[in-house]
């Protein structure tokens, strides 16, 4: 899972799952609507070779909108989350099973001030949106903590004892919260924490650990949402003092999405304007307006933008096209740049076979930059937009 949207109830997290999946999650005015994580498929935007090749593509897992590449991705809509869940308080327990399968984390922040800590409905304006950043911040923290404790005192005597290499054993006790070797090594070095003597570490020691982990293997973009209705001042000082932050509002995507399934207006994801197509009534148009100015003052609804950067940018995919024919751009079926897939940033061309088949993989023979016709090496680092042609004796 790579997205995982997390805040706390009543904030908009369902209708920003809906807006960036389609989605038809239950929304409504109070607490814990989200009982059963909802998951689904976002799209990534980036721009298709289509028009630098003069070609019209023929997508098999995606669309293309003007040009506009929509690469899937995999999201889920977490429980609410309210104070000690990390103790197993309200969906405590559901929450962090959920983020722990996910690699980057959404969190949906009613920016207008007007929901409490519990998620109930307050005058707005009357809440610090600041507080529920800290909030979530704290909880995954403390749950961090909580793991690290249990058996802290075991396998501190194992290493100890043992001499055993203590970035392995915290890798290997806690592969379940996706912490690597390489996490714990860099960690504990930033931190000036001495690897050989764990039982000397304080709880000061641990908790700053916890928040370091939580840095690195569970990074968080703020979807500062309910910017149509927030005070304009206090949005951009919210946004400017957290920098990690983008005005949204989920409502105003969904309304957009909804309106272009149903062919009423031609709308590019993340796009600042739209086109109206068909004949709406005069309330739809009214409606629609209003999304246009609010699109005219930010630029976008937001939520694309935090769909990209989250992949795009924090987690450092790249977009790649796999074909067969490189002269015609196509697969076995003739389909023009059919496949787009989002690998890591560093990937080589055997992790592009990879994960178009595991045969491919294991019978791959050599690759093909299918724009120069040439053949690339095995540890060539695959770059953004390259369209490669896997040679494989399981073709």
């Amino acid at each position: 899972m790579e997205i995982g949207i997390v805040g706390k109830p009543n904030v908009g997290k369902s209708t920003f799952f809906n807006a960036c999946t389609h989605g038809a999650a239950e929304v409504a005015n109070y607490p814990f609507t989200t009982i059963d994580s909802n998951k689904g498929v976002a799209y990534v935007t980036s721009r298709c070779p289509c028009g630098e090749l003069g070609l019209k593509c023929q997508p098999k897992n995606a669309q293309c909108v003007d040009g506009t590449r929509l690469v899937p991705t995999s999201v889920i809509d977490v429980a609410g989350i309210v104070p000690d869940a990390h103790m197993g308080k309200g969906l405590g327990n559901q929450f962090l099973d959920d983020i722990r399968r996910a690699n980057v984390l959404i969190h949906v922040v009613d920016a207008s001030g007007s929901t409490d800590e519990a998620g109930n409905p307050v005058k707005r304006g009357t809440h610090d949106p600041m507080e529920d950043v800290r909030f979530l911040e704290r909880e995954i923290d403390l749950w961090f903590v909580s793991l690290f404790k249990k058996n802290w005192e075991k396998f501190s005597r194992k290493i100890n004892l043992t001499n055993a290499n203590i970035y392995q054993v915290i890798a290997d006790h806690f592969s379940g919260i996706g912490i690597t070797e390489e996490d714990a090594s860099v960690s504990l070095r930033s931190l000036g924490l001495d690897p050989e003597r764990p039982k000397a570490w304080t709880d000061e020691d641990l908790s700053a650990f916890a928040t370091d982990i939580r840095i690195r293997t569970r990074p968080i973009l703020i979807a500062a949402n309910k910017m149509d209705i927030a005070d304009e001042d206090v949005l951009k000082s919210f946004v400017k003092e957290l920098g990690n932050a983008v005005p949204v509002s989920a409502v105003a995507e969904l309304v957009l999405k909804k309106a272009s399934t149903s062919e009423l207006i031609h709308y590019v994801p993340g796009g600042c304007d739209f086109e109206v197509l068909g004949s709406v009534s005069p309330k739809q148009l009214e409606a629609l307006e209003k999304v246009r100015h609010l699109l005219k003052r930010f630029g976008s609804t937001g939520v694309q933008e935090c769909i990209n950067e989250s992949i795009l940018g924090i987690l450092e995919r790249i977009v790649v096209y796999p074909v067969e024919n490189e002269k015609k751009m196509c697969d076995g079926k003739e389909a023009v740049l059919p496949d787009a897939y989002l690998l890591k940033k560093g990937s080589t061309p055997r992790d592009l076979a990879e994960k178009i088949h595991t045969d491919i993989a294991k019978n791959y023979i050599y690759a093909v930059n299918a724009r120069t016709c040439r053949r690339i090496s095995d540890d060539y680092e695959l770059q953004d937009g390259d369209i490669v042609k896997i040679v494989s004796a399981a073709r």
